[in-house]
């Protein structure tokens, strides 16, 4: 199998199983990680994910960019020139769409947590996947290595990895990475912001089980529309995003079990227990009486409630 996929108490664990070839993103391997993306997406029993790769060189080493022995140059040229004018349905600029519409099958944004634990290399598409999927990062200090790996090759890229960089780390580390293409170590990524943490490659898996099995304990929810919140949002003038979360927060409270849960184990002082639990909707309140609406009025103003 291209790819092992496990779910153990809520977690998924997702792992790229190709080491002899780097762990690379061929079809096969894309096909597996697009099927397994949407199980953890969809299956209500799962509250996150950690992403990895088999063995200790690689996360993921790139695609698979071995040419069909079936097609010219000639015919090349004119597959990737048709790309351009003419991308199949269900697409994204070329590429098959996979769990989010928006992005193609190896960049998919999920909104359940997803943690990457880098074992080894991280370029080309590895980067891609890093900077598109996950949003906490732990890396081996022995072996996490970290390679654009394109611009060398006189690309700038097929994938979004150029965009997020720029837009995840300061302007010039990410320009650094890509006008120089210089590989760098898990030191250097801790550095810039690229990854949350480094440790020991033997306690690689069990950092990133500690942040799984809390976020396991999180109301599953709140932690999903955070993420799509910041994640579709997130770039919006605060005022436009701030009305988007409050909105959001309004129907958490009013239609989830969960706001109630958090407020009621705070008041009784006991661990909170979330479901991710849905409410039907209520009756409609009877109008206050002007007594009961001028106090009402009171209350809102100061916005004591």
């Amino acid at each position: 199998m291209a790819l092992k996929y496990e779910k153990r108490e809520g977690v998924a664990y997702i792992t790229l199983n190709n080491p002899e070839k780097a762990n690379i993103l061929d079809k096969a391997t894309s096909d597996e990680i697009g099927e397994a993306w949407i199980d953890m997406w969809e299956d209500p029993d799962i509250r996150c994910a950690i992403l990895t790769g088999e063995g200790d060189r690689h996360f993921c080493g790139g695609h698979n960019i071995a040419k069909r022995p079936d097609i010219s140059e000639e015919e090349r040229a004119y597959l990737r020139t048709k790309r351009i004018f003419w991308p199949l349905a269900g697409t994204v600029n070329g590429q098959k769409t996979g769990v989010d519409g928006r992005f193609g099958d190896h960049y998919p944004r999920v909104w359940k947590p997803v943690i990457a634990a880098v074992n080894g290399w991280a370029a080309g598409a590895g980067m891609y996947i890093l900077l598109a999927s996950t949003d906490i990062r732990i890396a081996s200090a022995e072996h996490a290595r970290f390679k654009f790996a394109l611009t060398t090759q006189g690309w700038v890229g097929h994938g979004p990895g150029a965009a997020l960089l720029v837009k995840q780390l300061r302007y010039v580390d990410a320009m650094k990475i890509l006008l120089t293409d210089e590989p760098f170590d898990a030191a250097e990524a801790l550095r810039i912001g690229l990854v949350n943490e480094v440790v020991p490659h033997a306690q690689l898996m069990e950092r990133a089980e500690r942040y799984a099995r809390h976020m396991v304990k999180m109301p599953p929810l709140a932690v999903r529309m955070m993420k799509e919140f910041v994640v579709r949002f997130g770039d919006l003038p605060t005022d436009q995003a701030w009305q988007i979360q409050n909105m959001m927060n309004n129907l958490l409270i009013q239609v989830t079990t969960d706001g109630e849960e958090g407020r009621r184990a705070f008041n009784e002082k006991r661990p909170p227990d979330f479901t991710g639990g849905l409410r039907q909707r209520g009756e409609l309140w009877e109008p206050p009486t002007p007594e009961d609406a001028e106090r009402l009025d009171r209350a809102y103003k100061s916005n004591e409630y």
